[in-house]
C-alpha cells in the first residue's frame, strides 16, 4: 500500500523525487505518513480536501484485504 500511496502522490506534485511515505504499524491500524515539499502540499490536499479524500478512500479500500486499518497522514 505504500507504493499506491507513493505513486498517486508523485503522479500529482512538480518535484516527485521528494515524495517520501512511511509506515508505522499498531495493533489494528498501520498509519502512513506522506511527506511532500510545502509547495506541493497544496496540489496532494486539493480543494477542500477532496484529492486527499479521495487518497484515503484508495487506501481503505486496499486496506480491506489485510483485515487492518489504514490511516494517512499529509504532514
Amino acid at each position: 500500500m505504500q507504493e499506491l500511496i507513493e505513486y498517486i502522490a508523485r503522479s500529482l506534485v512538480d518535484h516527485p523525487e521528494d515524495v517520501r511515505v512511511t509506515e508505522t504499524s499498531g495493533a489494528h491500524a498501520v498509519i502512513y505518513e506522506l511527506r511532500v515539499r510545502p509547495t506541493d502540499k497544496g496540489w496532494v490536499i486539493g480543494r477542500q480536501g477532496r484529492v486527499a479524500n479521495a487518497m484515503r478512500t484508495l487506501l481503505r479500500a486496499a486496506s480491506t484485504r489485510k483485515r487492518r486499518r489504514a490511516i494517512l497522514e499529509i504532514v
